[in-house]
């Protein structure tokens, strides 16, 4: 029996080594992560807590000694994030500080090394140049608005020299178009700095490019006030901008593309459209096309049927594109379907206004050309 427990002994004695010699070792499976941390004066910096975190999410960490130094071993081949975690006091508050991010590969040590003094420095650098970048930031931004506001204040005095002019004597005259040439110039000049100090990614250029535009415009640049229109719609389509730009557009002559930017702000703005429709009328009726000046004048007074200037305006419009017809000897007049209504509605919307006593006369003079017609002004409603 004693040989025989010898021999079983002998035998597990020898399983355990072969499965000793069979089984991997550790150390040649994983890696680690070592460094040595230095404080805000660049001495060791004991008791900190530094954390890996490989990219399927495991954690390990160690802390450091009194030089500073730390291990984080056992770790499976990857990529970690190396992280100080936390902080002995008085620092406890400090944020946690991303230290690194490296690969660790099998039966590999890993340096990973920190000085806070040296990030410190780097840190207030950075801080600095920030300061710096935004505080020259903000003069640009100041030194724009102070050449637009100046702007804004040249191109209000042009314009009211403008409105002026209508009133000033003829003796007069010449002297006040070059106020307003005067004025126009130097709304220019303002708004052109104030573009060159927005600079491309501004969120204001739009804006400045619109106003540079009104004042290329009061000038008497058709061509620049277009040009400027359409740059502040490629960074903002709007419809104020397209309505403005048909305007311009329209007083150059160009009626198609007028018509065009007018049709593209009653698409961007449907329930701003009857303003677009009213100044697509106008500028049919101003370039002497009445017939082509009905629809879009009609379409206003759909839209906003309160407002007498479209009334008249399409009143107007239906007079110019009368027609004729032989009747013997003689011409008549063809008064198309609803002149009369039109006139009659701008002079009960404004019976003591501008539109209202041009309908009225308007009226009159149908009456003359169409004895028999109905011109009688239907009583506003209280």
């Amino acid at each position: 029996m004693k040989r025989a427990n010898k021999l079983f002994v002998f035998a597990a004695l020898t399983v355990g080594a072969l499965v000793s010699v069979l089984a991997p070792r550790a150390s040649a499976q994983t890696g680690s992560i070592s460094g040595t941390i230095l404080d805000l004066n660049a001495k060791p910096w004991f008791g900190l807590t530094v954390e890996a975190v490989s990219d399927q999410g495991a954690k390990q960490d160690a802390k450091t000694d009194a030089e500073g130094k730390y291990s984080i071993r056992g770790l499976r081949p990857g990529v970690y994030d190396v992280t100080v975690v936390s902080f002995p006091p008085p620092n406890e508050k400090q944020p946690k500080y991303q230290m690194a991010k490296v690969r660790v590969p099998a039966g590999e040590d890993v340096k990973a090394d920190a000085n806070f003094k040296d990030i410190l420095a780097k840190q207030g650098a950075a801080s600095q140049e920030q300061a710096k970048k935004q505080e020259e930031e903000q003069k640009k931004f100041q030194g724009m608005k102070a050449h637009y506001e100046a702007g804004v204040g040249f191109l209000n005095q042009a314009t009211q020299a403008k409105t002026d002019l209508a009133k000033t004597p003829a003796d007069q005259r010449d002297a006040k178009k070059q106020e307003v040439k005067d004025l126009s110039d130097k709304a220019v000049t303002e708004f052109e700095a104030a573009k060159a100090a927005a600079g491309e990614k501004d969120t204001n250029l739009h804006i400045i490019w619109a106003r540079l535009g009104d004042a290329y415009d009061a000038d008497g640049r058709t061509d620049d006030a277009a040009n400027a229109y359409k740059q502040a719609i490629a960074l903002k389509p709007s419809a104020d901008y397209y309505n403005n730009l048909g305007g311009i557009l329209g007083r150059a002559g160009k009626i198609d593309e007028a018509m065009a930017a007018y049709s593209k702000s009653a698409e961007l703005n449907p329930t701003g459209a009857a303003q677009a429709y009213r100044n697509a009328g106008i500028t049919m009726y101003n370039a002497n096309k009445m017939k082509e000046a009905v629809e879009p004048l009609k379409k206003a007074t759909e839209l906003d049927p309160k407002n007498a200037q479209a009334w008249y305006l399409l009143g107007a419009a239906l007079v110019g594109s009368m027609e004729y017809k032989q009747v013997g000897s003689k011409l008549e007049v063809v008064v198309q379907p609803g002149t009369v209504e039109a006139y009659q509605k701008a002079a009960e919307l404004d019976p003591s206004g501008p539109y209202g006593q041009q309908a009225k006369q308007g009226l009159e003079a149908l009456q003359q050309l169409a004895p028999g017609i109905d011109t009688k002004i239907k009583k506003k409603k209280s």
